[in-house]
């Protein structure tokens, strides 16, 4: 009993029917190796407020798991997201992750600060100067000064 089968069948000990000249030659293809670090997705908060909605609208069973499948999406995504809407609208949507940026300095504090290093290296020098004049003016008899 044979069954017959629209598919071709492959070659027996599973080798193809390419011989060797019609393969290609070593490194023509793409490269196959895995990038170093994956890029993480990014959402705008329109895309997150229409998967909400769609998510909303779905009222058969196994319709929100075809959703996030077709987006490709995570539950966890789609709770994450409804609190987010609930709790603060539209805005919420849009957070970004991560701690805050730090406020850039205003040109007033980069100049204060500039000038604060600048006084505390002419004070250095006073002090050293101050030093030296004192180890100048002992006598040569005197014993040295400890500190």
């Amino acid at each position: 009993m044979t069954e017959t089968t629209d598919r071709p069948s492959a070659p027996r000990g599973g080798r193809s029917e390419r011989t060797r000249d019609e393969l290609p030659p070593r490194g023509a293809l793409d490269n196959p190796e895995v990038l170093a670090r994956a890029t993480r997705r990014r959402f705008d908060a329109e895309y997150k407020a229409r998967i909400v909605r769609e998510a909303d609208a779905c009222t058969k069973p196994g319709e929100i798991g075809a959703l996030l499948r077709r987006e490709g999406l995570y539950s966890s995504s789609l709770v994450a997201w409804r609190k987010q809407l609930h709790e603060h609208g539209l805005a919420g949507l849009s957070k970004r992750r991560g701690p805050r940026a730090k406020p850039k300095p205003s040109t007033r504090e980069i100049e204060l600060e500039r000038r604060a290093r600048k006084l505390e290296k002419e004070l250095a020098k006073a002090k050293a100067i101050i030093e030296f004049q004192k180890k100048s003016a002992r006598d040569p008899g005197d014993p040295p000064e400890t500190a």
